[in-house]
């Protein structure tokens, strides 16, 4: 046809386009770094805990990143001029670059990129602001608002901070974000638009605005008496989730350019798949269509078949419908050879837009350890999950290839295949 263009599909394993994780960069609620974070997932304590910031609100706890003090990360002047996402974002992005064995003062910055994932953005600069404009007026509103609300400001902000002058982009797919964020970081390096992307997600909405409507639809646990036990992923007695902030920032490289550098490389990022359900604002499709069309799509991208994947990191909200309707998901996909499931919700709640981009480390550090860790407050999995979840302890599994999955509102599906270094 005249004028069309075509892309070629990869058909074999040998044409598999992979890129090499080679840094990681942690700030959640199980702590901060990627050694505070293993310990803490692995070992399945939930991070749940009361929140004076949402005092008097009907659900008043929260998972919050503990001993965040942005001022001796980043600085004074830099921790006053951004929002508290964008704190969390440059945290997480400093540690990935270190870890990877780079210097921003010796690459070319304009062949680096930065995709962030996002849904809120600055929410609590913005709801702060609004209380102060309510009761004093036009004249006491920040100018600083405009340069923190912003959805875009975390990846400008961490270009600015590791001089990363490539391609600079924020999605924004609910709690499908960070996930879709590595997965376009990916295509930046296959297309040759970069030679290192900084690829993740941030989020910090704990704010009583946000936390009310989430209560008012049902999303939230109201499990208040016992707040460490109440975001229990696949369990029978779950009744929503536990909102929660942080940050997760990968840096990816095409596996021959790792190589070549001979950088430690933790897993590589070999596959991605996205869709939309088309059917309601909040309520996944009730027969999980549009998450299996984004995970069939991340394993045909991967030419991988679904029999060799041997963990799921699940989304696994500890909501009622998703959990069930996700586990169905998983039983058609693989069910000639179930993988080991797990959700990190469990031990971090749920860190919405930044959630996928944590979970895609979560799984990258479990293909690196050949263990999958447990899904916190699984007393007695639901009879009507059919999957087999890892509970109580961690599994040692030999993974070579694992998927991780992130559903938003909206209907948005995205899932990365994650393999062996």
């Amino acid at each position: 046809m005249t004028g069309a263009t075509t892309r070629t599909i990869r058909t074999t394993r040998a044409e598999r386009y992979d890129v090499a994780v080679t840094g990681l960069g942690l700030l959640t609620p199980a702590g901060i770094g990627v050694a505070a974070n293993e310990a803490r997932v692995w070992s399945g304590e939930s991070t749940a805990t009361r929140d004076e910031a949402l005092a008097g609100l009907p659900v008043d706890f929260s998972c919050r990143v503990p001993g965040f003090d942005p001022v001796a990360l980043l600085g004074r002047r830099n921790a006053l001029r951004m929002d508290r996402v964008s704190q969390l974002g440059v945290a997480a992005a400093r540690q990935a670059v270190a870890d990877a064995g780079l210097d921003p003062a010796a690459w070319d910055g304009a062949r680096v990129g930065v995709v962030i994932g996002t849904s809120f953005g600055g929410a609590a600069s913005f709801e702060r602001e609004y209380d102060s404009f309510v009761q004093g007026g036009a004249s006491v509103v920040s100018p600083q608002l405009m340069v923190k609300a912003p959805v875009n400001m975390t990846a400008g902000y961490i270009a600015m901070d590791c001089q990363a002058l490539g391609p600079n982009q924020v999605v924004s797919s609910a709690c499908a974000s960070g996930t879709t964020a590595i997965g376009y970081g990916r295509m930046l390096l296959e297309s040759g638009a970069c030679d290192i992307v900084l690829a993740g997600g941030a989020e910090a909405a704990l704010t009583p605005t946000g936390m009310a409507s989430l209560y008012r639809m049902g999303a939230l646990s109201r499990r208040g008496h016992a707040p460490a036990e109440a975001s229990r992923p696949f369990d029978a007695d779950r009744d929503g989730f536990v909102a929660g902030e942080g940050a997760g920032v990968l840096v990816l490289e095409r596996l021959a350019d790792a190589r070549a550098r001979r950088a430690r490389i933790h897993a590589r990022i070999s596959g991605f798949g996205a869709s939309a359900d088309g059917h309601h604002p909040s309520a996944p499709h009730p027969g999980g269509e549009g998450a299996e069309r984004a995970v069939r799509a991340a394993l045909a991208d991967a030419c991988l078949p679904a029999r060799e994947v041997a963990h799921v990191n699940a989304h696994g909200t500890s909501t009622p419908l998703n959990d069930v309707t996700e586990s169905r998901m998983i039983g058609r996909v693989f069910g000639e050879r179930p993988p080991a499931v797990t959700s990190a919700k469990g031990v971090i709640g749920h860190l919405i837009g930044a959630a996928g981009a944590v979970e895609a480390a979560y799984t990258v550090l479990a293909v690196a350890r050949g263990s999958v860790p447990p899904t916190a407050n699984l007393g007695g999995v639901d009879p009507e999950i059919e999957a087999d979840v890892v509970a109580k302890e961690a599994r040692p599994t030999a993974i070579g290839a694992a998927v991780s999955n992130s559903f938003g509102f909206g209907g948005q599906n995205a899932v990365v295949v994650v393999t062996a270094a």
